[in-house]
Formats: structure tokens, sequence, C-alpha cells
């Protein structure tokens, strides 16, 4: 609802923005010897056209304006949409808008400009939106016309995929995400990426968008080098067989406190990653041996999240299209040497160069990249390619972007980064190198190990315990990941993410249950057609009901910001809203009329918070 009421009030500011331009074009600024700012409502409209009568015609002619482009520059609807607040007592409203904002566009009091966009918005307001509008100080309240609310709500609810499966037609997004790197174990760290990037395929897809998942995996680069260093020095075959990524893991970190001491083995590690290059037989079979044992345990964590790839095409895949690439730099006067190495100088864009080919000949992940996003662009003809990786590779994509925007691509203008904050164990990074790490097998299991004991002391006799403990533990965890802002850092602490306790998957997904048991007690399901919508219209059904409005235009809020915050946070107002319902109104017991009303309601609050964690990557159990 509020981006309908969002769209009244940004047509009304722009009626009043040709207005108040033709005021101040008067000679002086003045209308009858008074200011704009100070005009009353009443000798607003009255002098609107001397106004008109009193413009400087030839002033008009050599001064136009682009009036679009102003009011892109002062207001947006999404702006307008912002400022929208739900006031805490409903005698002042269903939403109000804070007048005070406008005061430097308009250059006039807020209570004259509340008075003038509640006259726009009577007059646009023609499917009876809006039951009344009150003007108090400088607040415009709105008062929604309930019955008319309800009833389209009810449709709309109705809807296949709620009524928003067509803004993304026949238009496709590349999401590029998880990204772990070969012979490391998956860590907590990896969750982040993964979770967002799984949310957001979900939601652009719940949009009608035709959706690329990419698996970025980390299969290349100097640090395999490293590690066929580290296996020929300090392991054998039989102990990566027997203990896998742990064992890679454990020399990995041993090569990188021995090349401290010894600098000669970061020089055999370049030369193991040139014969890769190169082709060499034993390079490549001990590279592609670690691969498989890494992609074993990646698929058994994807597999405990349900997550799913489309491709998985790491660096690998593009290493022999980097020399087309490197043509085509040269071709456009683009690549420049120094100090033996290929670069994309970018310094005239405050950037650090952009190293393409390395002085020793190979490859590096700024080149991968490149030629990555050019197959993408020519395979899938993307209309968007998403990132989803740490804030830390800010730089790196701004400098990709940059180099594919100055080999003339218009198009580099639809890649976008999307970054998110890092994860922390008590306060400090985490990091292979050191083995600060937090295992996400660890995680996993141990939330579906606590979610089992939770269920064996409150519901013992509850069927399927372990799938139903397995939705629970994985949910807490993608929950408690997503509910903070992509952009904040996070510290992993136990405590916190195995919660089961306040805003938490848990909550909302007891929330779905409960509504499930109702139906299930209710065995017959009211047709909305026969509902009495009026009914409905008490404080605290309607405060569910609006609620209930808002998830259509919270799902376009986190496709636009790229936050899947903003379906967790939405789902945890649903099911305060639903609960604080279930506990103020009769509902089974209710007479018949009351009853099938208030079961519609429940069963549509079922319907969206399942859709909506399903958004986020959360199954809900039907029983907890």
């Amino acid at each position: 609802m509020k981006g309908v009421l969002s769209d009244l009030i940004y047509e009304s500011c722009q009626e009043m923005m040709k207005e108040i331009t033709n005021v101040e074009k008067t000679k002086e600024g003045k209308i009858k010897g008074k200011k704009a700012k100070d005009l009353t409502i009443k000798e607003w409209k009255t002098n609107k056209g001397i106004v008109e009568e009193e413009i400087d015609k030839e002033e008009i002619d050599k001064e136009e304006i682009d009036k679009e482009e102003i009011d892109k520059e002062r207001f947006t609807k999404d702006q307008i949409k912002n400022l929208l607040e739900v006031p805490s007592n409903q005698i002042y409203g269903d939403y109000s808008l804070p007048c005070f904002y406008f005061t430097k566009i308009f250059k006039m009091a807020p209570k004259l400009i509340a008075e003038v966009i509640k006259e726009k918005i009577k007059m646009m307001d023609t499917e009876g939106i809006l039951k009344n509008l009150e003007v108090v100080n400088g607040f415009l309240n709105l008062y929604l016309n309930k019955e008319n609310h309800i009833k389209k709500l009810l449709f709309e609810g109705r809807k296949e995929d709620f009524g928003c499966g067509k803004a993304g037609l026949a238009q496709t997004v590349c999401i590029d995400y998880s990204s772990p790197n070969i012979a490391k174990n998956f860590h907590v760290g990896h969750l982040r990426t993964t979770l967002i990037g799984n949310s957001l395929y979900h939601i652009y897809k719940k949009l009608g968008y035709q959706v690329i998942r990419i698996n970025h995996l980390g299969d290349w680069g100097t640090q395999f080098g490293k590690l066929i260093v580290a296996y020929q020095k300090w392991s054998n075959k039989e102990a990566v067989e027997e203990k896998g990524i742990e064992e890679l893991l454990r020399i990995y970190i041993k090569f990188s406190k021995e090349s401290e001491q010894n600098l000669e083995l970061e020089e055999e590690a370049r030369s193991w990653f040139v014969k890769m290059e190169q082709g060499e037989k034993e390079a490549l079979t001990i590279w592609k041996w670690f691969k498989e044992i890494s992609m074993i345990e990646f698929e058994r964590i994807y597999d405990l999240l349900g997550v799913s790839f489309d491709y998985y095409t790491g660096e690998s895949f593009y290493m022999d299209k980097v020399p087309d690439l490197v043509r085509e730099l040269m071709e456009k006067h683009l690549l420049s040497e120094s100090e033996g190495a290929k670069i994309v100088d970018l310094n005239q864009f405050d950037m650090p160069p952009c190293m393409i080919i390395k002085k020793d000949g190979s490859s590096i992940y700024h080149s991968r990249d490149l030629a990555a996003v050019l197959y993408r662009k020519k395979q899938y003809q993307f209309d968007k390619c998403i990132y989803v990786t740490g804030q830390e590779q800010k730089l790196h994509f701004e400098q990709v972007f940059k180099v594919i925007e100055l080999m003339g691509y218009e198009w580099s203008q639809n890649l976008i980064h999307v970054p998110y904050g890092l994860v922390r164990l008590q306060g400090v990074k985490l990091s292979s190198r050191t083995g600060n790490i937090v295992y996400a097998e660890d995680i996993l299991t141990e939330a579906i190990k606590r979610a089992l004991e939770l269920i064996h002391q409150k519901n013992p006799n509850l069927d399927q315990p372990k799938e139903v403990a397995r939705k629970i533990g994985i949910g807490a965890i993608i929950f408690h990941d997503l509910f903070h802002q992509r952009m904040k850092d996070v510290d992993f602490s136990w405590e916190d993410v195995l919660s089961f306790e306040g805003t938490t998957g848990p909550y909302v997904q007891y929330t779905y249950a409960r509504a499930k048991s109702i139906l299930k007690k209710a065995e017959n399901k009211p047709k909305i057609d026969e509902v009495d919508v009026s009914l409905l219209s008490d404080v605290t059904t309607y405060s569910l009901l609006k609620i209930i409005s808002e998830y259509k235009e919270s799902i376009y809020e986190a496709a636009n910001r790229f936050e899947p915050s903003v379906i967790a946070r939405y789902t945890i107002l649903l099911s305060t809203a639903f609960n604080k319902f279930y506990h103020e109104c009769n509902i089974l017991n209710a007479d018949e009329n009351l009853r099938d009303a208030r079961l519609i309601v429940v069963d549509l609050t079922q319907e969206i918070t399942k859709d909506a964690m399903g958004l986020l990557g959360i199954e809900c159990p039907e029983e907890m």
C-alpha cells in the first residue's frame, strides 16, 4: 500500500512543481506583494491563474527547464515511500506524511505543503483508495478506505506469485556467489555469500526474471602452486585420501608459516603455477585431484542448505579465454607495460593499475574475471550481472567494471557488486592462513542437533523429528545471517547463531505451524467471495492485514536494494502481528461469518509466511 500512496503523493508533487516553478518565475518572485512561501492555501488556488498571466514569456523560452530532471534531482518515489510513517495510534491515520522534508523543495510552510498535497490527492484518487485526509500541523494523515483495501488485498493475495511475477519478464540476471576456494574448508565466512546469493536468486525468480546461478570456484591461482609444494614436502597420497580437505588445509597453513622464514618456497610455488598454466601434466593431475576432493565437501554442504547452481564455472574455465581478452585490450590501445607486467592504467580514475598479465607471463584474477564477464555477456545476454562477495573486494570490482567500460561496452553499468560485511571470530577476521576458522558443516550439524534436543523436550511425539530438526536448525542459521543488513560485520558466536528466542527463524517457523494447525482444525476452508470483509475492520485484524499488504512491496524493495534482510525483517513483523491476532481474536469459536472471515486471514498469513521464508531459502515444517 505504501507504493500506491507514494505514487499518489509523487504525482501530486509533480503538479505542485509545475505551479511552484510558475510562482518562482514571476518578476521578483512576488504575487500581490507576497512571496510564494507566504501564500495561504486559498491564495494559492485563487492566484494560480494570475501567476501564469504575469510570467515573462521571453524568460520562459530562455530558461526552459526539463521538469523530469528537476524531479529526479529533488525527490523520488522511493524517498516519498520511505517518508511515509505508520502512526502508533490509528486516530492519526493509517499512514502519515511529514511535510517538513519538502520545505526546501517548495519553499513553503509545511502546513501549506500538506494542504496542497491533500487537495491534489483528492482529485487524483479516482479508485477511492482513501476515505479521508487530514492536515495536522506539518503532517498529512491518510486514512484508507478499509473495506475497499481489504477486498483488494484478499483478491491480490490469491494471485499467482502475489501479483509480482511480471516485473522481470524477458530479462536475465546472472548471480555470481558462494565461490569457495578449492582445497580449503567451507567456513562460516563462505556461508554469507552463499546465503545472500541464494536469497537474491529466489527474490529475482519470484519477480519473473530468468536467473543464472554461477559458482565461480576459486580453482586457479598461485595458491595451488603453494599447495603442490606443501603436498610434496609435508604430506602424501594416503594422508590426503584419508583426511581430505582437513589435510590440505593443514599443509597450506604450514606453507604460510614456513614461507615467512624461507622465501625460496614462494618462488617454487610460483614456478609450479606457471607449469599449471602451461598445461604440465603432473601439475594438472595433482590440481584436478585436489579439486575433486574439495567438491565432495562443497556438495555435502550445499545439500544441507538446499542450495544448487546452474554452472560451476571456476577461474580455470576462463583460462583459455584470457588470450582473446589480451588481444582485444591491445587492439583498443588499453594495455601498457609496467615492470615487465601488462596492465591497464587507471590512474586518471584514482585507482591503481589493473594487472592483466604478471611479469612471469601468468594470468591473474583481474584477467580471469574480465574474461568471465565477456563470456557471460556473450553466452547469457544478461540484463544484470551481480557479484556477491565481501566488501574487501570493492576495489577489485571497481577496476574490473572500469576496464569493461573503457573497452567501450555500455552494458558495464549493468555490472553490480553486492558487498557484505566480514565475519569475525571474537573480533578477528577469519583466515585459512592462520587457522582462525569456524567450519560451516560444524555449525549446521550442531544447529540440527540442538533443534532435535528441543523437539525431544517439547514435543517428543512429533512425526519425523529428524526432518523437522533439519528444517529448524538450518533455518536458524540462514535466518540469523540474513536478518542482519548485509553490510554489517557479523561477530560470530555460537550463542547468537543457535538461539531459538526472539527475532529468529524458529519463531517465524512456529508462527507458520500455528497457522497451519488452526486451518487443520477448521477442516473446511471458506471461499473469499463468500466472506463479509466488513467483519475484519477491528484494530488488531486490520493491523495484520496492513502488514500482509506490504509483502509485494517488500519483495521489490529487497530486489532493488539487493538486501534479503528486508524480507527477513518483514517475516518478523508479520509473525508478531499474527500472534497478536491469534491471542486477541477468537477464531475457531467465533460465529460462523466471523470465523470464516478470520480463517481467510489465517490462510493468507500462512501462505505469505511460507513464501517469504522460501525467498530466504528456508523451509517451514507443518508441525513443530
